[in-house]
């Protein structure tokens, strides 16, 4: 639900010649010393990319031919300011890589792309819940989400270790809870 006062996030479907835009902003909220002006800073736990630029485009390409995920992007004058990747599976949606600028972070722009998010996947596609997948050492994410509906469902999955798609972990005992949220 939208605060009072506040408006909807305006937000697009982002396309394959928003891939660079994209990944250069992914990259700079999650991994390396830009991300530590936010707090969704993944850098104390991986090092290496967050995505890549081809990674981005087969994922927004096949999406749009399948109609089976997007990448929904959020821009001001300095351009892509957040985005968030949505995939559709049956009557559900997963949501990932939620991102927002890290000097924007922390004004209410995240929850507003995640309303944005979960009104697209309801609206859209009809899913009556979202689940997503968060690095289980990222408490204060996780109490994000939480606050937001979302909850543990008990469920883990593991780190992908040897895969520098996903990059370069710092630590050998990362793994990832299973979150999930029932429309209305």
């Amino acid at each position: 639900m939208t605060p009072v006062g506040i408006e909807p996030l305006p937000v697009r479907v982002a396309t394959a010649t928003d891939a660079t835009a994209l990944c250069a902003l992914v990259n700079s909220a999650y991994r390396g010393d830009s991300s530590r002006h936010g707090w969704t800073t993944e850098a104390d736990l991986l090092g290496g990319q967050r995505t890549d630029v081809a990674a981005l485009e087969t994922f927004i390409r096949e999406g749009a031919r399948e109609g089976t995920h997007v990448m929904l992007l959020n821009e001001d004058t300095a351009g892509a300011a957040c985005c968030v990747q949505l995939e559709r599976r049956g009557d559900e949606a997963y949501l990932g890589m939620l991102t927002v600028r890290p000097t924007d972070q922390g004004a209410g722009r995240g929850r507003g792309l995640l309303e944005a998010a979960e009104r697209h996947v309801r609206n859209v596609w009809g899913a009556r819940a979202v689940s997503m997948t968060v690095i289980e050492q990222r408490d204060e994410l996780i109490a994000w989400y939480e606050r937001r509906g979302y909850r543990r469902t008990g469920q883990t999955a593991p780190f992908p270790y040897g895969d520098l798609r996903f990059g370069e972990p710092k630590r050998p005992d990362l793994r990832f809870v299973v979150m999930r949220k029932e429309l209305n």
